[in-house]
């Protein structure tokens, strides 16, 4: 696993990160989720943000409200006064990522932004927070990781885009890539019928001193798999389930 200069990226690896706070065993993106994870030990979690009509950031995965929660609407749309009043399974509102931060001050969180829309509120929530060196941000947008980059500062750890995974994984290949600027990279194993994360990749990474993570792994053999081909960090909506495959391998930290 290569040194980091990024203090969200300093903790002994491979990194265990706990997906939308570990969908598989609890409500996906609920307070109730990340709790669950922080009992479990866990020191990473992930999750996705979206911006309210009023500029308040929540932590949340669809554009709108309709599939997880008993209210309709986008996000976009909807003030906070409305969005707070939803509940998603067996009651849980959705949290904004404020709370997040709050609730655990050791914890590190990876941000996915999910629209333009949330760079400025995502800046001014790290600014107020000081929470910049704790949060690390992945995005399916280069464009947005690098306005992202522009609005909070030199000290924002971030991850490759699409286009950086793309020209990482042809530089896995002999293909001249030049710098490919970013903390990590954060990948899936195949990405629409092409595999994505082998040895190749995670050898060209850790020579560009890239860690590597991977999501979203549910399945312990694939873990045991992927941790034996030198990834950095996994991650999960089974917490439980990775944390008992890093403890029989005497990873666990």
């Amino acid at each position: 696993m290569p040194a980091s200069p990024w203090p969200f990226l300093d903790h002994p690896g491979p990194l265990a990160f706990a997906h939308q706070g570990g969908g598989a065993e609890r409500p996906e993106n609920t307070m109730a989720a990340f709790e669950h994870a922080v009992s479990l030990g866990y020191r990473y979690l992930e999750t996705d943000v979206h911006t309210t009509a009023d500029g308040v950031l929540v932590a949340f995965h669809d554009d709108d409200l309709d599939r997880m929660t008993d209210h309709s609407g986008r996000i976009e749309d909807l003030p906070w006064s409305v969005v707070r009043r939803a509940r998603v399974v067996d009651g849980h509102p959705v949290p904004r990522l404020d709370d997040l931060l709050g609730a655990w001050p050791e914890v590190r969180i990876n941000v996915d932004p999910k629209h333009d829309a949330a760079i400025a509120p995502l800046a001014e929530v790290l600014r107020r927070t000081g929470a910049t060196s704790r949060v690390a941000v992945g995005s399916f947008s280069d464009r947005r990781l690098v306005r992202l980059a522009r609005a909070v500062g030199p000290g924002l750890c971030r991850s490759l885009g699409p286009v950086g995974v793309t020209r990482l994984w042809a530089a896995a290949r002999g293909v001249p890539s030049g710098r490919i600027p970013a903390a990590c990279a954060q990948v899936p194993v195949v990405r629409r019928g092409l595999t994505v994360t082998d040895a190749r990749l995670v050898e060209e990474a850790h020579r560009r001193g890239l860690q590597v993570h991977v999501w979203t792994v549910d399945d312990p053999g694939e873990m045991q798999r992927l941790l034996d081909l030198g990834v950095d960090g996994l991650m999960t909506g089974r917490p439980t389930v990775l944390k008992e495959v890093l403890e029989a391998r005497g990873d666990w930290h």
